[in-house]
């Protein structure tokens, strides 16, 4: 049962992710969530660093489709803003909507990694559809109404798993100033 929470990868940040390793292990598209991945989850448009990292990917030759949760308004403003193809109101950890952004990219769903901040909702619908997943820290020490539940979740699991030594011990991100 843990090793459906268990990410393949564990780094502090999108920042973090050896882009380089990811192509040599045949891998072209990121399917990443929004809120306290990429950006806060109260943060309308992508920070400076969110575009140039974004930059960065394309340039890399991946393909990105924002896989989100949130409603359509806030999941549209934002990867508008960027240029990015979105899905919202996905329903995770339900693996359909994973599957339908490799459809939106044109690639094979073993082509396709999947970056989250959440273990119950990323982690675990990127595993059971088969993908390779990367757990970041979250970007924000606060979280919207719906997912204050599922860390209090996840801070259980994730105990387990760190006094195993599955994954590297979670520090939260400071607020942004």
């Amino acid at each position: 049962m843990i090793t459906y929470f268990m990410p393949n990868e564990h780094v502090t940040s999108i920042y973090d992710i050896d882009l380089q390793e990811l192509k040599d292990n045949g891998y072209k598209a990121i399917i990443t969530d929004l809120d306290n991945t990429l950006v806060e989850w109260d943060r309308p448009e992508a920070t400076p660093e969110v575009m140039e990292w974004l930059q960065t990917l394309y340039q890399e030759g991946f393909k990105i489709t924002v896989v989100s949760n949130n409603h359509e308004t806030r999941v549209r403003t934002f990867s508008e803003t960027a240029g990015l193809t979105f899905i919202h109101s996905a329903k995770k950890p339900s693996r359909r909507a994973f599957k339908k952004a490799c459809q939106l990219m044109e690639v094979k769903e073993e082509e396709a990694v999947v970056v989250g901040d959440q273990l119950l909702t990323d982690v675990l619908g990127g595993n059971r559809g088969g993908f390779y997943t990367i757990l970041v820290v979250p970007v924000a020490s606060t979280d919207g109404v719906f997912t204050k539940l599922n860390r209090k979740i996840e801070r259980r699991v994730l105990k387990r798993m760190e006094k195993k030594g599955y994954v590297i011990e979670r520090k939260e991100h400071k607020e942004n100033e």
